[in-house]
């Protein structure tokens, strides 16, 4: 199993969230509108079909990561209520963890 850390997820989300915006400007489309078309089926798998395909692949890659991301995020966030002295939550801008891929 590997392990993965938030700066890994978030350099992975922002490479993907960059391409996505790009093919959005592109074809007039949002990505998550985009996908649901692709998904069905409902797409040319004509000229485009090699571009809709890499956008689809950027997509399901940044929608893993911010699931990542929230799950790593949530982890943390009961780390640090357990460690809160006083009622308050002491952040660090360390990393502290990595999540089980």
């Amino acid at each position: 199993m590997k392990k993965i850390t938030i700066t890994e997820i978030l350099d992975d989300l922002r490479a993907a969230d960059e391409i996505t915006r790009r093919f959005e400007r592109h074809f007039w489309l949002s990505s998550n509108d985009f996908y649901a078309l692709y998904q069905k089926g409902l797409l040319d798998d004509g000229e485009n079909l090699e571009e809709f395909t890499l956008w689809a692949g950027y997509y399901e890659i940044k929608i893993d990561r911010e699931n990542l991301l929230h799950k790593l995020s949530k982890e943390r966030v009961k780390k640090l209520q357990a460690q809160a002295s006083g009622g308050f939550v002491n952040i660090l801008p360390n990393e502290p963890t990595t999540i089980a891929r």
